[in-house]
């Protein structure tokens, strides 16, 4: 941290993501940090790769960074949860992504849910009085769950950015980025 704030050059953010991930929704969010300097790792429960959904079809594959099996929250600053229909309805049902989402709410650190991605706020039961956005076909899951829903590009309520769809990525990368430079979250890694 500089002046207590965080150096998100220093950074180490986790995307949590399975098959079925919203390609833009992680390629985008994935380049825009890395160009920051952030280190960013993809966190699956699957091994080796993951494949996306672009459009209407299956798109490419990502490498697997770290099994979610083997992954520390503590070892990140931020986490990043791209949506798609197919990826954040199978990770809710996964309780290690769960509790994984959850550590990060409980800890106060940066958590950024996109699309359907929220379908895990609302799982790691941290919805509740959560001024947010999502894809519009949640929408009343979001509301069911005790969130303030509201039809914005990008919402941050605390270190918590909510964003819509892939029209969003712009506002969602850029809310991402001022929340940790504002994060008084510690540095986990300004000695490496």
């Amino acid at each position: 941290m500089i002046g207590g704030r965080m150096n998100i050059a220093r950074s180490k953010i986790a995307i949590l993501a399975t098959n079925g991930f919203e390609q833009s929704e992680l390629l985008v969010p994935l380049r825009r940090l890395k160009e920051v300097g952030a280190q960013v790792d993809i966190v699956s429960p699957e091994e080796e790769k993951i494949r996306g959904w672009n459009g209407d079809d299956w798109g490419g594959n990502v490498d697997v960074d770290v099994n979610l099996s083997d992954a520390d929250p503590d070892d990140y600053d931020a986490l990043v949860l791209p949506g798609g229909q197919i990826n954040p309805d199978l990770l809710r049902v996964n309780e290690k992504a769960v509790q994984f989402v959850r550590a990060f709410a409980k800890s106060g650190r940066p958590i950024a849910a996109i699309c359907h991605a929220p379908w895990l706020l609302i799982e790691a039961d941290i919805a509740r009085g959560l001024r947010a956005t999502s894809y519009q076909s949640i929408k009343k899951d979001m509301m069911n769950a005790g969130a303030e829903w509201v039809d914005e590009p990008a919402v941050v309520d605390r270190n918590i950015v909510t964003s819509r769809n892939p029209g969003d990525l712009d506002s969602f990368c850029s809310s991402i980025i001022e929340v940790m430079e504002r994060s008084a979250t510690p540095q986990h890694h300004a000695a490496e």
